[in-house]
């Protein structure tokens, strides 16, 4: 498992609403930990498909830039600026 991994991970700004700091997302753990304790909804079907590719891209078997285009449609699900 590659929790750091960030090649062909391109980083991922998000603007969260209510909140006035931004984030980015730099790397795979980043993401888990961003999907798991601040994503401001739980369901979606965007959501789920992003928190089962980033368990995919953590243990190699998906790139994680295939990863990251899951990534940016859950944040647009969620009405979070990516």
């Amino acid at each position: 498992m590659d929790w750091d991994a960030t090649s062909a991970f391109a980083p991922v700004g998000l603007a969260l609403r209510g909140q006035s700091v931004h984030r980015i997302v730099r790397t795979l753990g980043d993401a888990a930990y961003m999907l798991l304790k601040d994503w401001p909804t739980d369901d979606g079907e965007e959501y789920v498909t992003a928190v089962k590719a980033c368990v995919d891209a953590i243990s190699g078997k998906i790139a994680p830039e295939q990863f990251r285009v899951a990534f940016l449609r859950a944040a647009d699900e969620a009405g979070i600026t990516a």
